[in-house]
């Protein structure tokens, strides 16, 4: 999935035109704290709530105060987990999207990035979650879908999380069966320690409370 299959048709863009009380308003509107500013077709950054506020007289057109603007983007054809690390690191409510050209073509929100993001987890298939805890030198992801296919079990989607001065990293596998203790036996008889597992109904009350508690701290 790229970014522009996560393009919002909703939020429009912000022009030189524009107010900042206009800016303000959408802000509201839409649960945001940045807008994206073009002129022209051309990206020229995001306006933050804070510029706003900062603004004398917020009635008068953007193109009249000096703006200095961050540029934060992602290109098109940019795979959903650059959206995401570019949301996280630069702490986004919306991301951009522009073209070969430098030329912008809309935003991603947030919302729209996390529903995107839980579909290419498998999040909505049933099933059970999986870490495992491996040195790295050890990490081998065909042995460990060997261990899983020789009890007929699919593996509906994987990621690894690690530190760099980390020497193990954890292996977080999605599964397509309710009960993983015959799974759980075949990994540990093959060294590998299992950190933790959850039952779908456990992870995903837990996911939803997290996700809830996100939703509720953007909108404030």
């Amino acid at each position: 999935m790229t970014a522009r299959e996560l393009i919002s048709e909703t939020l429009p863009p912000l022009k030189m035109t524009d107010t900042g009380n206009r800016a303000l308003s959408w802000m509201t509107d839409f649960q945001v704290r940045h807008l994206p500013l073009v002129d022209d077709g051309i990206f020229k950054g995001l306006l933050t709530e804070e510029d706003v506020l900062n603004f004398n007289n917020p009635e008068e057109a953007l193109r009249t105060y000096p703006l200095s603007l961050h540029q934060p983007s992602v290109h098109a054809d940019e795979h959903i987990y650059e959206v995401v690390k570019t949301a996280v690191m630069l702490q986004l409510t919306v991301i951009p999207v522009i073209d070969s050209d430098d030329r912008y073509l809309g935003v991603i929100t947030l919302e729209s990035l996390l529903k995107a993001f839980a579909a290419v987890g498998a999040m909505a298939e049933p099933g059970t979650i999986l870490e495992l805890e491996i040195p790295k030198r050890d990490y081998s992801l065909s042995q460990i879908a060997q261990i899983v296919e020789s009890e007929n079990t699919r593996i509906l989607s994987s990621y690894i999380t690690s530190h760099p001065t980390d020497q193990t990293i954890n292996v977080t596998l999605k599964l397509n069966i309710q009960n993983p203790e015959r799974i759980i036996g075949h990994f540990n008889r093959y060294n590998y320690a299992v950190k933790a597992h959850f039952q779908e109904s456990e992870y995903f009350d837990t996911l939803k409370e997290r996700y809830d508690a996100l939703m509720s701290y953007l909108n404030v």
